[in-house]
């Protein structure tokens, strides 16, 4: 959303906008939080940085991972034997698993195979 050269940018635009409006809870954690921050900041700079603290994130609760949650999606990741799917997105899953979360706003098809609905 913030780069509009993305491929992806109109889309999620426009579904991150359609969420807001339907009073959709928007929720992340931590984790997706430092991956996310280091991406922007190396391909994007430090205004779109500050643009992501500034404008995006205060409309996103963001959950802190704890410690068994972390551990649960380490052991997940290494019995899955996969190299594609990366360990900050298991720990999504556990932590929507827990949650009971269904939805997931992203574009990446690990989510659809984990059994979440993408936005």
């Amino acid at each position: 959303m913030l780069s509009a050269s993305d491929a992806e940018h109109r889309r999620a635009s426009a579904a991150f906008s359609r969420l807001l409006e339907d009073g959709e809870r928007l929720l992340t954690h931590n984790y997706v939080l430092v991956e996310t921050a280091a991406l922007v900041q190396r391909r994007l700079g430090v205004d779109a940085l500050r643009t992501l603290r500034d404008d995006l994130l205060p409309v996103v609760a963001v959950e802190w991972i704890d410690p068994p949650l972390h551990d649960l999606a380490m052991a997940a990741t290494i019995a899955a034997g996969r190299r594609d799917v990366s360990f900050v997105d298991r720990v999504s899953f556990e932590l929507m698993r827990r949650l009971g979360i269904r939805r997931a706003f992203a574009f990446d098809d690990d989510f659809e195979r984990e059994g979440f609905d993408p936005v």
